[in-house]
C-alpha cells in the first residue's frame, strides 16, 4: 500500500516507516516543512500541519490506499475534529483504513481489577481529556465506508527515547532516581518496535470500527523502572516517589498526572485477532541492558 503517515518524524513515527517499509509499503511522509534531506525511506513527502488541518486539504490523493494519523493532537478537540475530517472524506466508500493513534491514559487509574481491555469505559485524565470524543469520532467513519481503527498505545520505550529517557535525565540531574504518585503505581508498557509492528498490522488488516491497546507489558511496577532508569543514569541509590504536587512543579499538572496513573492494561486482543506478536526485552531489561545504558 501508499500509506499516508502524519508524524512521521517522530519518535513513533521513525519506527512505522521503518517497518512499513519492510512490509513492502511506500510511505508519504506528512511534515510542517519540506525536509532538505529526506530519510531514503518515505517514498515522498507532502506539506502540511495537522495544527492547521485547512492545510491538510488534497493530502489524500486518490493513490493513498492508507492513511495513518500519528502526529501528536493540537490541544483542541475542533481542530483535532477537523484533522480527522480532511484526512477520512476522501477515504469514505473506499474501505480503505484511517488509523488514528490515541493512548491508555484515556482510561484512567484502573483501580484494583485485573488487567483492563478495550471494552473498559473511558475515565481519561486531563492531558487526554477529550481523547474519547475523538476516538469516537473516528470510529464513527466505519458506517461511512472507512476501515476506521484506533490503537491506544502504552507508554513506549525503546530506542533510547520515550519517557524512560525522561527519567534517566531527571536521576542524572536528582542524583536520585525518583517516579510519581504513589509507591505502588504500575505502567502497561510497549516496546516502539513492537508498537511498529501493530500498526502495521492494522493498516493491513483491523476490520473496521476496532479499537486495539498496544500493550506489550500490562502493569510493570513503576519503581523498577525508576531503579534501572538511575542504573543507566549511573546513579544507584533507592528510588523516591515524589507526590503529584511536588512533580506538577517541573512536569506541569497534567503530565504529573498522568505519570502517577497506575494501569493494568490488557493486550490480549490485538494478539488474538492481528496475529500481533510483541517480542522486544520488556522495559526494565531495556533500561538495564538495552538502548539507555548510554543514554
Amino acid at each position: 500500500m501508499k500509506v499516508l503517515l502524519t508524524g512521521a518524524t517522530g519518535y513513533i513515527g521513525s519506527a512505522v516507516t521503518e517497518h512499513l517499509v519492510a512490509a513492502g509499503h511506500q510511505v508519504v511522509a506528512v511534515t510542517r516543512s519540506a525536509e532538505p534531506q529526506p530519510p531514503r525511506a518515505w517514498h515522498a513527502q507532502l506539506v502540511g500541519d495537522t495544527a492547521d488541518p485547512a492545510s491538510l486539504a488534497g493530502a489524500v490523493t486518490p493513490d493513498i490506499e492508507a492513511v495513518i494519523h500519528l502526529a501528536p493532537p493540537s490541544g483542541d478537540a475542533d481542530v483535532d475534529s477537523a484533522v480527522i475530517e480532511a484526512l477520512a472524506a476522501p477515504l469514505r466508500g473506499t474501505g480503505r483504513p484511517l488509523v488514528y493513534t490515541s493512548g491508555v491514559w484515556v482510561l484512567g487509574a484502573t483501580g484494583d481489577a485485573q488487567e483492563v481491555g478495550e471494552e473498559a469505559p473511558t475515565n481519561p485524565v486531563g492531558l487526554v481529556g477529550y481523547r474519547p470524543q475523538i476516538e469516537q469520532r473516528v470510529l464513527a467513519e466505519a458506517a461511512e465506508g472507512v476501515r476506521a481503527v484506533v490503537v491506544r498505545p502504552a507508554i513506549v520505550y525503546g530506542r533510547g527515547g520515550g519517557i524512560p529517557a525522561l527519567l534517566i535525565d531527571r536521576a542524572r540531574k536528582e542524583g536520585v532516581p525518583e517516579y510519581y504518585g504513589e509507591e505502588g503505581v504500575r505502567w502497561p508498557t510497549v516496546h516502539v518496535d513492537d508498537l511498529a509492528e501493530l500498526f502495521v498490522a492494522a493498516a493491513e488488516r483491523a476490520e473496521a470500527g476496532t479499537l486495539w491497546h498496544g500493550v506489550g507489558e500490562s502493569a510493570v511496577a513503576v519503581r523498577d523502572v525508576a531503579q534501572a532508569a538511575g542504573h543507566a543514569a549511573g546513579v544507584h541509590g533507592a528510588p523516591r516517589v515524589l507526590p503529584v504536587e511536588q512533580a506538577a512543579e517541573f512536569f506541569g499538572a497534567l503530565f504529573a498526572d498522568a505519570l502517577a496513573l497506575d494501569q493494568s492494561v490488557s493486550g490480549a486482543a490485538a494478539r488474538t485477532a492481528l496475529d500481533w506478536k510483541p517480542s522486544r526485552p520488556g522495559m526494565v531489561a531495556e533500561l538495564t541492558s538495552g538502548s539507555y545504558r548510554s543514554a
